[in-house]
């Protein structure tokens, strides 16, 4: 099985980390990729939006399985376009058409979906320029905090958490005139949900379903859940609060119904469902639909995953999911992620980082990375350099969190990069209350 993966950041490097295990791979692809995929698969330098290029990289690669582990090719119609050609009709594909992953490009797209199908979710109201006067109206009518949303994809920084009315609207204008660019054309005004998020990720073929181990991330780039969004600073997996209670709720208001509405609006989805969840008094609702994987989320599910996972893709995509049990572990795992500081605003990137080498009891991905070859002394040596925001994910197995933990900041004090940042709180509140 000759397999392709889409995408360049620690998700991608997770995933492919995973692939590598299976018996049934023969050679592992992976476009763009980072310094760490180059270790376990051969990087192809692809724009992940040139479906031609893509189409001809699968036949020249004789390409059995491709993975869309990024959202933006999804949501541009990457499924559609490659069906659509004769030479590709064999081809096995893990992501959605372009209507189902609107349930990611379109938050308001998503909001009707979850309306129809009675999922539980916030209450809403879409503001276009045309009716900014009638947004005003239902934003005072909430009470604070306030949540606003731009429509599209805004690499997920686009949602903004609001305590002042008068702000919230200097806000909204502020969105809806381009602060997050065509992705602010809509915004979404919702009520706020007061509780604790989590992460449900399931793989279907359309109709049915495998539950695969749920992850809680941390968004904000300060300690205490302080600060800007980012794209994800940390996760943990499992969720102490994820019992048996809360998942059967789960499964049963939200992931069953979603399901039946993917079949019912003939989406043809063969992928991944990302159910961003807010436990309120123990009971989920959902804040938002991707049709990927998470990120950093992956990074923390992917090490607790004993099944083969290719295995389950090719069932997925063969629309026979379910004939394979997944087998998760009960270890825990703990993801820290170093960032470049400054991010999710400005930050400097070619920065060398060292230490790599030294790390034994954690699993490195890498996101934000490159290889840079150098000269020195007459020899070449190639180094890995910071090339993003958010540069790499310390993943950790324990037998409790407290060890998982433990063992993610043990390797960071190994690991160094000039302006490097993190967290030092990520998982802590759940260690307190083993």
């Amino acid at each position: 099985m000759n397999v392709l993966l889409l995408g360049n950041g620690g998700r991608e490097n997770a995933i492919a980390w995973k692939i590598k295990q299976s018996k049934l791979l023969t050679k592992l692809y992976v476009a763009p990729g980072n310094a760490g995929t180059s270790n376990i698969a051969e990087n192809i330098n692809l724009n992940l939006n040139n479906f031609k290029e893509i189409s001809d990289i699968i036949i020249q690669k004789n390409i059995d399985l491709l993975i869309i582990g990024s959202e933006t090719p999804l949501v541009n119609g990457i499924f559609d376009f490659l069906k659509s050609k004769k030479e590709h009709k064999n081809l096995l594909l893990i992501g959605p058409d372009k209507n189902g992953a609107t349930l990611e490009g379109s938050k308001d797209f998503a909001k009707k979906f979850m309306q129809k199908y009675k999922i539980p979710t916030a209450k809403y109201f879409t503001v276009t320029k045309e009716n900014v006067d009638d947004g005003i109206k239902f934003l005072q009518k909430l009470k604070a905090p306030f949540v606003l949303k731009a429509d599209g994809l805004a690499a997920g920084k686009g949602v903004l958490i609001i305590r002042n009315s008068e702000e919230a609207i200097i806000e909204l204008q502020n969105i809806l005139s381009g602060k997050f660019g065509n992705a602010g054309e809509k915004v979404v005004i919702e009520e706020f949900l007061d509780g604790i998020e989590c992460s449900v990720f399931v793989l279907t073929d359309g109709k049915n379903f495998i539950l695969l181990p749920e992850a809680k991330d941390y968004k904000r780039i300060g300690e205490g859940n302080t600060g800007l969004n980012t794209g994800g600073m940390g996760a943990i997996s499992p969720v102490p609060f994820f019992n048996e209670e809360f998942k059967e709720k789960t499964i049963n208001q939200i992931i069953i119904p979603t399901i039946t509405g993917i079949a019912e609006e003939n989406f043809d989805y063969c992928g991944f469902v990302f159910f961003g969840l807010m436990n309120v008094n123990n009971n989920p609702f959902v804040i938002e639909y991707n049709v990927r994987l998470g990120d950093p989320e992956t990074e923390a599910i992917m090490p607790r995953i004993k099944s083969d996972f290719l295995q389950l893709l090719i069932d997925t995509a063969n629309k026979k999911t379910g004939e394979n049990e997944i087998l998760i572990s009960a270890e825990n795992c703990a993801t820290v992620m170093l960032v470049s500081r400054g991010y999710p605003e400005n930050y400097e990137t070619g920065k060398t980082v060292f230490g790599l080498d030294e790390i034994k009891e954690s699993i490195i991905f890498h996101a934000g990375t490159k290889i840079e070859n150098s000269e020195w002394q007459n020899h070449r040596q190639s180094q890995v350099i910071t090339s993003g925001g958010r540069v790499l994910s310390v993943s950790s197995v324990g037998q409790d969190m407290k060890e998982a933990v433990q063992k993610s900041y043990n390797s960071i004090k190994k690991i160094k990069f000039e302006k490097m940042y993190c967290r030092n709180d990520i998982g802590f509140e759940f260690i307190k209350k083993q």
